[in-house]
Parts: structure tokens; C-alpha cells; sequence
């Protein structure tokens, strides 16, 4: 075969890719044939790198002796800035890296990050290698750093070498030095999860609560990182649970963000200020919303987080709820308890929120609870005792004991009331305007009234069995009072009809 290149990608002859692959795969024998026929053993690939460094980074000793009684140039770097003796070491390759020291390869060289023999063998986790470095050569510094600011403790830290954070530590590194974004080797232990690293951190006495460029400590970290063991850790220690970050958030504010229940468990039972705003204004609550995570705003509502707190756009957590049509989080809230009459910048109240989105069962779940929440507050001036029937809710009613009524209901709505006359059945049971308004906001055609009355319907029908009482004489008397009588009469009698009629569900 002729020796041409070997593609149009690659910069090396065929001879010469023959030659690195045998420096891989330690074939001295046919390096030395190619060698006699005049290979240049010098020649580099597209990323300047020679067989020197393929036999060192592959710890591959006879191809590396036999390169050394050719190529003298042992401290020549790749396009990454990686000798020989750096690729031993990252490598793990002590015996290799022995022979390139003592044909005298420089011992303080580094590659285009900074990263010294020291820092290669300290990040991959080699304690073979550390300990030649360390205690077989001399004038190494232990705390010399990278193009980053980071040390071996750092680099070992953040990939989770105990054996080599213990080897270090032993060897009297300094603990607390930070790099340039000013982490310490305790922050990025917790930035990881590394939990045994962060334990051993701890037992040397640095400052759990020292902070980043960003204000963030290790808390935070551990927080945004969702590493459970690790926040459990940083809490036992005392670590400062209130710490706030530049922005001004906390740790419960980065679980939330992401939805770590556990973590925000853990934070809750330490006494984390749960109330605290960021520099949006946004609680923990805010974040759990807004990102829609459902367990975490359980656990924050049953630690009694103030609901009715506004971000910087004077949103409640139930305004974002609303925005985006999360039924499932809204009922959460409404159940809690919630300010209903909160506005946001725009003047908005959750109601038209959710109206304006076309939320229209989130509709209907508000209005049901600010009619509740009414009805509660006079009931509780009435010193009236265990005035609640059933569980409360105030989602759509899918129960089976009303199917029958909510079916006379529909009926009702879609076959005989006229136009209007559902909004003024809703003023004489104390639907407000903005209830009504907000009802009407949905448009489904020229016949959207009877939609509108339905909804109306079912909504009435919620707190009527809310407070216990009958629905077929409140809905005779409501039509009386409108002036359908005609309706009254045969209301009664359908919506007293036995359940169990098959008949149950047809037209009136």
C-alpha cells in the first residue's frame, strides 16, 4: 500500500498511524520494523499528538522505552497542553511515570488548564501516584493552583477521592483556600454530593458557612443539588440554615426551585426561615408554584407558609397557579385558606386571572371558595359548632350521590332557562359581580348562556351541600324568586325522583 495519507481529516501517513497504533497496544516489536523502514517517530496527529504520548497515557512501558531511545523530547505537549509525564499521571500510570522522571522530564510543567502532575493524579484518584509525587520528589508544591484557582484539595473534592482528600489533609495541604469563583474544596464537595469528602471537610474545622463569589454556601449547594445526605450532614454541623446568597434566596428557596421534597423536609424541621423573599420577592412557595411541584408546596403549606406573601409582579402563590391553570396546586391553596382580594400590578384578582387564561374549572374552584370562605366567616360569628358536613374540596363534583341533581341541574340550564335568567338567579344567591363577570368571561358561542348557567349551577350546588342544607328547596324557592314557578313545581318533583330510576338523567 502506498503511504499516503490516511483521510483527508487526519494530517498523519499510514506508516506513521501504524506506528501510534503499535505505542497503543504496546507492540514494540513492530514499532522497531517501522522504525527500519523510516517512520518519523516524532509525527503528530491533527491534535499534536506523538506515540510518546499514546505508550505513557496507555502505561504501556516497553513501547515508552523504546520511544525514549528515539525521541528525547519528552516534554513536548499535545493541543492540549499534555505531556507524557502529564498523561501518566491523569492516567495513573506510576511505573511510567517513574521512567519519564528519571530520563528527566520537567516535574513542574502544566497543561493549557493549569493543571500540574499533582492536580492530574489528585483528580482522577490515583494515591499510588500522589505518593511518589509527594513524597519521592522534591520542591512540589501541594497547594499549587490551576488556571482556576483550584488545588489538588479542590480537584480531589469535587470528584469525590476520599482516599486522596485524606492523603492531602495528611500531608498538610491548606483546607480553606478558595478558587476564583471563591469555592472552597467544602463547597464543591457539597456542589457534587459527596458525603464522605464533605464529612472529612468538616472533621478539619474550615467554615461551613463560608460563602462563594455568589454568596452561596455550602448549604446552598447542597441544596440546588438536591444531595440529601449532604444537607443532613451540613445541618448536624450547625451550619447556618438562614444564609442567604447574593440574590438573597436560601436553601428551601433552591429545593423548591426544583421540586426535593426530602431535602425540604429536612430544612423545614431545622427552623429554615420559610417566609423569606428573594431579591424577586418570591418565597420558597413562589418557586414550588411557579415550577410546579405539588409535593414540595404540600409540605411548605403544612408548615403554615404565609400564602398570601407578593413576588415582585405583587403575585400571590395562587395568581401563578391561576396564570397557568394548575388545578391540582390551586386546590391546595383555596383549601388552606387564601386571600382571594389580593390584586397584582395589573389590578387583577386570582378570579380574573384565571378567567382571562380561560381556566374555566380553576373558575369555578375560586368562586366556589370565596363563597365558602364567606359562608365560613358567618357561620364562625354565629359561634356555630361543627358546622362543616364533609371533607372539603372545591373541584369539580364527581360524587354519585349527586348525579341525579347536578343531571336535573343540567337539564335545567340547557333546555329551560332563557337568557339572563341564570345571572339573575345568581344575584339572589349572593353571586358578586366578579363572580358573574368571571363566569361570562368563557365563550363557547351564541348559546355560551347556557354553559354559564350550568356552571353557575354546580357552583350554588357546592355550597349547598357545604353547609349541610337542601338543595331541591333552595332550587324551588330560587325559581319561585325569579318568576318561573312554571319550573318550580317540576324541579321538585325530578329532583326528588328516587335516585335509582333509570329514567334519571333524562329531560324534564
Amino acid at each position: 500500500m502506498e503511504d499516503g495519507l490516511v483521510s483527508e481529516d487526519d494530517v498523519l501517513l499510514w506508516s506513521e498511524k501504524e506506528f501510534h497504533d503499535a505505542a497503543k497496544r504496546n507492540d514494540p516489536e513492530r514499532m522497531r520494523e517501522l522504525i527500519q523502514k523510516g517512520v518519523d517517530v516524532k509525527a503528530k496527529n491533527k491534535t499534536d499528538r506523538k506515540a510518546l504520548h499514546w505508550a505513557a497515557g496507555a502505561g504501556n512501558e516497553q513501547a515508552l522505552r523504546l520511544l525514549l531511545d528515539h525521541d528525547t523530547d519528552v516534554d513536548e505537549k499535545d493541543a492540549f497542553g499534555m505531556n507524557a509525564l502529564l498523561l501518566a499521571s491523569w492516567f495513573g500510570h506510576l511505573k511510567v511515570l517513574q521512567i519519564l522522571v528519571s530520563c528527566g522530564a520537567k516535574l513542574n510543567s502544566e497543561n493549557k488548564d493549569g493543571l500540574s502532575m499533582l492536580h492530574c493524579a489528585a483528580q482522577r484518584g490515583h494515591i499510588r501516584v500522589l505518593e511518589f509525587i509527594m513524597e519521592d520528589l522534591e520542591d512540589v508544591r501541594l497547594d499549587r493552583l490551576d488556571k482556576s484557582g483550584k488545588t489538588a484539595l479542590h480537584l480531589a473534592a469535587e470528584s469525590g477521592r476520599f482516599e486522596v482528600v485524606e492523603f492531602l489533609i495528611g500531608m498538610g495541604c491548606t483546607h480553606g483556600l478558595k478558587d476564583k469563583d471563591a469555592n472552597t474544596a467544602v463547597h464543591l464537595a457539597a456542589k457534587c454530593g459527596h458525603t464522605q469528602v464533605l464529612q472529612k471537610m468538616v472533621e478539619t474545622g474550615v467554615d461551613v458557612d463560608e460563602r462563594n463569589i455568589d454568596g452561596l454556601t455550602a448549604l446552598h449547594l447542597a441544596a440546588d443539588g438536591g444531595h440529601y445526605e449532604c444537607v443532613k450532614l451540613l445541618l448536624e454541623v450547625g451550619c447556618d440554615a438562614n444564609a442567604q446568597t447574593n440574590k438573597n434566596m436560601n436553601a428551601l428557596h433552591y429545593v423548591a426551585q426544583h421540586g426535593f421534597d426530602r431535602e425540604a423536609g429536612l430544612l423545614l424541621e431545622a427552623g429554615i426561615n420559610k417566609n423569606a423573599v428573594d431579591n424577586q420577592q418570591n418565597t420558597a412557595l413562589h418557586l414550588a408554584v411557579f415550577n410546579n411541584h405539588a409535593t414540595v408546596l404540600r409540605l411548605l403549606i403544612d408548615a403554615h407558609c404565609d400564602l398570601d406573601i407578593t413576588d415582585c409582579r405583587q403575585q400571590t402563590v395562587l395568581h401563578i397557579a391561576a396564570e397557568h391553570g394548575w388545578q391540582d396546586l390551586a386546590e391546595m391553596m383555596l383549601v388552606s385558606g387564601v386571600n382571594l382580594n389580593l390584586t397584582d400590578k395589573q389590578g387583577k384578582r386570582c378570579l380574573e386571572v384565571a378567567a382571562r387564561g380561560n381556566h374555566v374549572l380553576l373558575v369555578d374552584m375560586i368562586i366556589k371558595a370565596d363563597r365558602f370562605y364567606k359562608w365560613e366567616k358567618d357561620q364562625m360569628s354565629s359561634e356555630q359548632d361543627s358546622w362543616l358536613v364533609r371533607p372539603l374540596s372545591f373541584k369539580q363534583d364527581h360524587q354519585p350521590e349527586t348525579q341525579h341533581l347536578r343531571s336535573v341541574l343540567w337539564s335545567l340550564a340547557t333546555k329551560h332557562l332563557c337568557r339572563g335568567e341564570w345571572k339573575i338567579l345568581a344575584q339572589h344567591w349572593d353571586f358578586s359581580p366578579a363572580h358573574i363577570q368571571a363566569i361570562e368571561q368563557q365563550w363557547t358561542g351564541m348559546k355560551s348562556f347556557k354553559e354559564h348557567g350550568h356552571r353557575m349551577l354546580l357552583i350554588w350546588l357546592h355550597g349547598v351541600g357545604m353547609a349541610g342544607e337542601n338543595p331541591v328547596k333552595g332550587l324551588y324557592e330560587g325559581l319561585v324568586e325569579i318568576s318561573r314557578t312554571d319550573l318550580a313545581e317540576c324541579i321538585r318533583q325530578k329532583a326528588n325522583a328516587e335516585t335509582s330510576s333509570p329514567k334519571m338523567c333524562s329531560a324534564m
